[in-house]
């Protein structure tokens, strides 16, 4: 049990939908985002036990985790433009939104020159909604052995 029930009540609901699946709870990992929130909203989350968080802004993550990194896993959940890609890949674990093969050569160089490469997964727009950013699901396949 941590300190916040509130963190507590999502984590026994998360446990409860992975055994309801199947699944082992441990193997579920709960992202807390953390965009836009004001510090005095993520403190708490973060003494209370959460150690994973999301953001969206690579500007405004680097101004709220820069020295504050230690035993976390921060993930960038929002469109990432190709003269970004040098900062987020020297601040995020994991980069969920690779979405076409310039992004993938940029962070490709990017991760070349900082000696580390983030998880990276690519981001797929199942409704193939022009509004919204990703690879077409007919098209995942081929783009994964492209920016392979």
């Amino acid at each position: 049990m941590s300190a916040s029930p509130a963190l507590d009540a999502i984590l026994a609901r998360i446990a409860a939908a992975a055994q309801a699946a199947g699944r082992d709870p441990s193997d579920v990992s709960l992202t807390a985002v953390s965009k836009q929130q004001p510090w005095e909203a993520i403190e708490p989350v973060l003494a209370a036990g959460q150690k994973v968080f999301g953001e969206n802004r690579v500007q405004e993550a680097a101004g709220r985790w820069t020295g504050r990194r230690q035993g976390l896993e921060l993930r960038l959940i929002g469109p990432l433009q190709t003269n970004k890609t040098r900062e987020a890949v020297a601040l995020f674990d994991v980069i969920e939104t690779l979405d076409r093969e310039k992004l993938a050569q940029a962070l490709r160089a990017a991760a070349d020159l900082a000696g580390r490469l983030p998880r990276l997964y690519v981001q797929v727009n199942t409704g193939e909604e022009p509004q919204k950013a990703g690879v077409a699901p007919l098209e995942a396949d081929a783009f994964l052995d492209q920016v392979r």
